[in-house]
């Protein structure tokens, strides 16, 4: 398992003849095999808890964070390899698995890892060329799926993660997201779109929904998440929580490396049943996660009852939010008018019918021009 303890390894001891030599070097490689876990932890990005045990072991001896900086620039080393290196390493790990199977991931390290990487443990290098191997088999996921809608389409996702009933997603219209099942985490990137998430709750396994530079983490309620670059809240990821509590943390996300950022916790906030957060995106958010407001449970996520609800939002916004459900064939191209507020709740397909209401609400008119219907001023 990933090292959580905080208790050290003694290696201050005199070092005394015969089993005792050995017993120190077995102690001293397995620091390196748990620096070279949280090196590749690291690397995957750590929540608040991870952060905090990564610091108490950091914290419970001096050898730590040596351990760490070595395997760190090892692994960062290994993976920016010649390909042709790279190429001659994986295409021998097979056979060297094979060889040594019967040996402990230490021994394995030992006798033909530690001239390629002195600092390494085999965690590092098998993760870093693909290869196979018991660490390998443990952070590779168990299962990986990408799932979209189309537009004015929505679909419901079910993961296998419980045998008996699994964590659902329903994805709403436009909607982009990948999950992946690991054997101690549950993790979905949701990359555009809106999605309801009822986790499947599992004290052992945190699920995860990583959104622009956000990170929300539950272990088991109903949540939606919002991410989109058009419509009502345009630019800013929203989370409701229709049951349970999640957490919500901005990251401060370094650049890209091999697939993987290093992320850091710069803030972070807990919503519970009938609480909002809405977050604005990249350098507009600063270091606050977001702004904090009540929603009534039954409010949460409305589309999936087929409904658009607007409370004081611009017209353009309104249409934009229709539009993405399908095609309205209304414009508005008077800045005056695409300013003007709205309100309701609507069908997510009626768009015409909230057009025809326009004239009692604002004071503008429908034209007619050219096969679409154009919102103007009266």
């Amino acid at each position: 398992m990933f090292p959580t303890s905080s208790h050290p390894i003694d290696h201050a001891d005199p070092a005394p003849q015969g089993d005792g030599v050995r017993a120190q070097a077995a102690a001293a490689e397995a620091v390196e095999l748990e620096a070279a876990t949280w090196a590749v932890r690291q690397r995957g990005g750590l929540d608040a808890d991870g952060q905090a045990q990564l610091q108490a072991w950091l914290a419970a001896h001096p050898q730590h964070g040596p351990a760490l900086e070595a395997v760190s620039a090892t692994l960062h080393s290994v993976q920016h390899l010649p390909a042709d290196q790279a190429a001659r390493l994986r295409s021998g790990l097979p056979e060297r698995l094979a060889r040594h199977q019967a040996e402990a991931a230490p021994s394995f390290w030992r006798t033909w890892l530690r001239p390629i990487a002195p600092h390494a443990a085999v965690a590092v290098v098998v993760l870093s060329l693909g290869g196979a191997g018991w660490f390998g088999w443990w952070v590779q996921p168990t299962f990986e799926q990408s799932y979209a809608s189309q537009r004015g389409q929505q679909l419901l996702a079910t993961l296998p993660d419980d045998a008996a009933a699994g964590s659902t997603i329903q994805l709403d219209t436009s909607t982009r997201l990948q999950a992946r099942l690991f054997r101690d985490r549950r993790e979905v990137a949701l990359g555009e779109g809106q999605a309801m998430f009822s986790v499947h709750p599992d004290k052992n396994r945190p699920f995860h929904v990583s959104t622009g530079d956000l990170r929300i983490t539950v272990l088991g309620t109903r949540f939606s998440v919002r991410h989109t670059a058009s419509g009502v809240d345009a630019g800013r990821t929203v989370v409701a929580v229709e049951e349970g509590r999640v957490r919500v943390e901005r990251l401060a996300l370094s650049a890209p490396t091999t697939g993987a950022e290093s992320t850091d916790v710069q803030a972070v906030v807990e919503l519970t049943a009938g609480q909002m957060l809405a977050a604005p995106r990249g350098q507009d958010s600063g270091s606050a996660v977001g702004l904090v407001s009540e929603i009534a449970p039954a409010a949460v996520a409305q589309w999936r009852g087929g409904r658009i609800s607007f409370d004081q939002t611009p017209l353009i916004d309104a249409l934009a939010e229709f539009e993405r459900y399908g095609a309205t064939g209304l414009v508005v191209k008077d800045p005056a008018v695409a300013a003007m507020r709205v309100g309701g709740s609507y069908g997510l397909r009626q768009s015409q019918r909230f057009a025809d209401f326009l004239p009692e609400l604002l004071p503008v008119r429908l034209v007619r021009r050219g096969g679409v219907t154009e919102i103007v001023a009266r």
